[in-house]
């Protein structure tokens, strides 16, 4: 019988960098013989067709003081705490055997249940800096696994580095053949989170507009833009001569992204842990309102390996961006040096690590000492 399955309750927000490595754990998990809930709302619903389809996707009654005026924000304590009730009940019916919550609003009622009823439960940040609500769980927690390393955390409180899980479509593409940009045809991908992708809808088609002839001559973009740039951006490139397939979403991201010679993104930190995986260049522009400046440390590693080229907005213009793009597509050896240090730093196995976490609370142990830990 389904029930005899262990149980784990996934709590996710509504963006793709929870929702993401949500999916990723799914997948897993449902391969080691588990059943799995995610408790989301109903923007983070939009993110589930690419799910398993051995998911129960539950939708709760959560909110966010970010959003709307002050009458919606009065009113968010109470959304919340009737998410809260209506989760212990379910929890009561269907008990989890373990409770994971992956950042965003919507994974307070989850969280919260399993701490009144003392089940096992863990968060996953995928960042480099502790998200509002992990920070509000973060000693309310028996776990804390990390998708960036080092990752801030409270003191007194353990972390261990799992990496960020990336779904099975991404992994499948994992260490892709590189082919260094020359005189042929190239392919440049362009993706921005849905915070803030218009400053790439911005900057971008000038810059590479701005690309000489013979580069541009070989290029083709794929550029993701909101629906309310997607128009203008696509004008743009075809005043420009520049051909570019420009989508308010790729479902077929991994598959653009292993054909790139470039990657340019925000540096969120799903963006970040597919571009390690594949293995690609690219050149990252942190969200300057991210909460504590965490995509400015998401792109650490990778800067650091020497794979990517960071640009702070502050500092962000259309020349110098289309420089940093040509001094990667006319640069065979520097850009397959870059692909390899993107691969030296992925953690391909991440979602088999956060799975192997899951199941060792579940049976009542603490994570291997082999991880790297923070006590």
């Amino acid at each position: 019988m389904a029930e005899s399955k262990p149980l784990l309750v996934m709590a996710a927000g509504g963006t793709g960098g929870h929702m993401f490595p949500a999916q990723a754990l799914a997948e897993r998990m449902l391969a080691n013989g588990w059943r799995v809930k995610l408790s989301t709302d109903a923007r983070g619903a939009r993110y589930t067709q690419a799910f398993p389809e051995g998911v129960e996707i539950e939708e709760v009654s959560s909110a966010t003081f970010a959003r709307g005026g002050i009458a919606a924000k009065a009113l968010v304590p109470f959304r919340i705490l009737g998410g809260v009730i209506s989760t212990l009940f379910k929890f009561r019916k269907d008990r989890p055997d373990v409770v994971i919550g992956f950042g965003g609003y919507p994974s307070i009622p989850a969280l919260s249940a399993a701490w009144l009823l003392k089940l096992p439960r863990m968060i996953h940040e995928q960042n480099g800096v502790l998200g509002r609500v992990n920070e509000i769980f973060a000693s309310r927690v028996d776990l804390i696994a990390c998708g960036t390393w080092p990752t801030t955390l409270p003191e007194d409180v353990q972390g261990v580095h799992v990496g960020n899980p990336v779904r099975a479509s991404v992994k499948e593409r994992a260490g892709a053949g590189y082919i260094a940009p020359g005189p042929y045809p190239m392919s440049v991908l362009v993706i921005g989170g849905s915070q803030g992708a218009r400053i790439l809808s911005d900057m971008v088609p000038p810059a590479i507009a701005a690309l000489p002839l013979d580069v541009l001559g070989n290029l083709r973009v794929s550029h993701q833009a909101r629906d309310e740039d997607g128009e203008r951006v696509s004008t743009y490139y075809a005043e420009h001569g520049v051909s570019a397939d420009v989508q308010p979403f790729f479902h077929d991201v991994p598959a653009r992204m292993s054909e790139a010679q470039l990657v340019i993104s925000r540096s969120g930190a799903s963006s970040v842990a597919d571009i390690s995986v594949i293995g690609r260049p690219s050149i990252l522009i942190p969200l300057k309102i991210a909460t504590g400046d965490h995509q400015t440390v998401n792109a650490q590693g990778l800067v650091d390996a020497g794979a990517a080229i960071r640009m702070p907005e502050s500092k962000l213009t259309i020349e110098s961006l289309s420089e940093a793009i040509l001094q990667v597509l006319t640069n065979e050896q520097g850009s397959i040096k870059m692909a390899n240090a993107a691969l030296s730093v992925s953690k391909p196995e991440a979602a088999e690590e956060l799975g192997t976490l899951v199941e060792q609370l579940a049976a009542g142990q603490g994570p291997q000492k082999n991880s790297e830990t923070r006590e």
